[in-house]
C-alpha cells in the first residue's frame, strides 16, 4: 500500500537564532529516519542506540515504498545509481498440490532491512550516532521548554525535542503512555533466508524472480527474492526470504520464545538460535500444509527464525516536547508491508511540520500529530481485517 507523500516543498521561514537540537532515543530505521531528515532542514541531531554493536537483521525483507525512496532523496542519496532492491514481476498464488492458481503482473520491488539501515547510518555517520546508551528515564522543563534523556549509565542529553523511535517496547511510550502496549494477534511468523544458489530446483522453478504465496487454514506463506550478503543484488548472491504465518496459543507462543541457551525472549527469536525442537517442528509441518515449492524452501533452510505478530496504534504521539514515532507508536501487521513506509512517513512529515514553523515548535507538533495517529490506526485496522482473512477465513 502507499500514503500520500507529504510535499517537499514546506514552507519555509526565517530560522531561529541558534540551531534546533534533538536528541533521538533508537537508532534503527524510525531514528535515522527522523535524523537524517531533521539534519536536512538544519537542526542538530543525536541518536542513542542501546545496542553496543552495529544493529544486524540480515533478512528483514522489506518492500520498496515511495516514502522511503522520498526519504533518500531529500537527504541526497543517488536513486537514479544506488541499487536498492531485486524486482518482482510477477505475484504468484499456489495451491496446495504446488499448482497455479493465479499469476498475474505485479511488478515491484523488494529490498532488505539491513540495506535501508546501512544506507541512512552511511547518511547520518557516526560522530552523533551513540552506541550502548540505555534510556532509564525522560525529564521535562516547562520553564525553559528542554527535554533531558538520562541513561542507565549516568549521563544525559538534553535537546529542544525528544524523539521516542525505540521500537514495539519503547521506554519512552512506557513512560508517557503506560497503557498503551503492543497486543498479541493470535499468530506468529516463522522465517527464514535461503541463499539463492541453494534454491531447490522445485521452488526455482515455480516461484524464482516472483512473489509468491500460499494459503491453508491457519496457514499463510509468502516468499521472495532481496538483497544477498553485502546487500548484493547480482544474480546467485541473493537470498530468498520466506514467511510463514502460522495461528498460534500464547501457550505454544511463550514455548517457541525459549530459544536454544535457555533464555525466555518476549517477541522474537533471532536466525540461529531457534530451539532445536522448533526446527524440528516446522519440519514436520511443512510437508503437511505447504505446496512443494514452499514446503522445499523451508525444509533446505538452516536456520529459521520467528517473531510475535503484535498490534499496536496509539492514539498519543506528542507529550510536551516528546513525541514518539515508527514502531513506538504503531506496529502494523506485515501484511500490509507498512512498517517502514509508516516510520518514513512520520520523518518527512515532522520535517515539514518544523521546517513550516522554525520559532514554534510546539505548533509544529501540534499540526503533525493528528495526521500521524490517524496513518498508524488505518494501518491498525487494514493489518487486522488481512489478518483476519488469512489466517482465521474471517471476512
Amino acid at each position: 500500500m502507499s500514503t500520500s507523500l507529504p510535499s517537499s516543498s514546506a514552507v519555509s521561514s526565517p530560522s531561529p537564532s541558534r540551531p534546533r537540537h534533538a536528541v533521538i532515543i533508537g537508532g534503527s530505521l524510525g531514528g535515522l529516519f527522523a535524523g537524517t531528515m531533521l539534519r536536512q532542514i538544519g537542526w542538530d541531531v543525536d541518536i542513542y542506540e542501546r545496542s553496543a554493536s552495529d544493529l544486524d537483521s540480515r533478512g528483514g525483507g522489506i518492500v520498496l515504498q515511495p516514502e522511503v525512496l522520498e526519504v533518500f532523496r531529500r537527504i541526497g542519496v543517488d536513486i537514479r545509481r544506488q541499487a536498492l532492491g531485486v524486482p518482482s514481476i510477477n505475484r504468484v498464488v499456489l495451491d496446495k498440490d504446488g499448482s497455479v492458481r493465479v499469476r498475474r503482473p505485479a511488478p515491484q520491488t523488494q529490498t532488505s532491512w539491513s540495506l535501508i539501515y546501512s544506507t541512512l547510518k552511511s547518511v547520518f555517520g557516526s560522530e552523533h550516532y551513540h552506541q550502548g546508551r540505555v534510556l532509564s528515564h525522560v525529564e521535562q522543563d516547562p520553564d525553559s521548554a528542554r527535554v533531558t534523556a538520562c541513561f542507565e549509565d549516568g549521563s544525559r542529553a538534553s535537546g529542544d525535542l525528544l524523539i521516542g523511535a525505540d521500537g514495539g517496547d519503547s521506554r519512552v511510550r512506557s513512560q508517557f503512555w503506560p497503557a498503551q502496549r503492543p497486543g498479541y494477534a493470535g499468530y506468529l511468523a516463522w522465517r527464514g533466508l535461503l541463499p539463492e544458489a541453494d534454491m531447490p530446483a522445485t521452488t526455482r522453478a515455480v516461484l524464482h524472480g516472483d512473489f509468491g504465496f500460499a494459503n491453508h487454514t491457519g496457514s499463510h506463506i509468502l516468499g521472495y527474492l532481496v538483497p544477498g550478503e553485502g546487500n548484493s543484488i547480482w544474480p546467485e548472491q541473493r537470498l530468498y526470504n520466506w514467511v510463514w504465518y502460522r495461528v498460534a496459543s500464547e501457550a505454544m507462543l511463550e514455548q517457541v520464545m525459549l530459544d536454544r541457551d535457555g533464555r525466555q525472549r518476549a517477541y522474537s527469536v533471532p536466525e540461529g538460535l531457534l530451539a532445536p525442537r522448533w526446527r524440528q517442528h516446522l519440519r514436520e509441518e511443512a510437508p503437511q500444509l505447504l505446496p512443494p515449492p514452499f514446503r522445499d524452501a523451508v525444509l533446505a533452510t538452516d536456520a529459521p527464525f520467528v517473531q510475535a505478530i503484535r498490534d499496536l496504534a496509539v492514539e498519543q504521539m506528542v507529550s510536551g516536547r516528546v513525541l514518539i514515532l515508527g514502531d513506538a507508536a504503531s506496529i502494523p501487521r506485515p501484511h500490509t508491508a507498512a512498517s517502514t513506509l509508516k516510520a518514513a512517513a512520520n520523518a518527512l512529515s515532522l520535517a515539514d511540520a518544523l521546517q513550516a514553523s522554525p520559532d514554534d515548535i510546539d505548533a509544529a507538533l501540534a499540526r503533525w500529530e493528528p495526521r500521524q495517529v490517524a496513518l498508524g490506526q488505518q494501518l491498525l485496522r487494514q493489518g487486522v481485517e488481512a489478518g483476519q482473512l488469512l489466517l482465521f477465513h474471517h471476512p
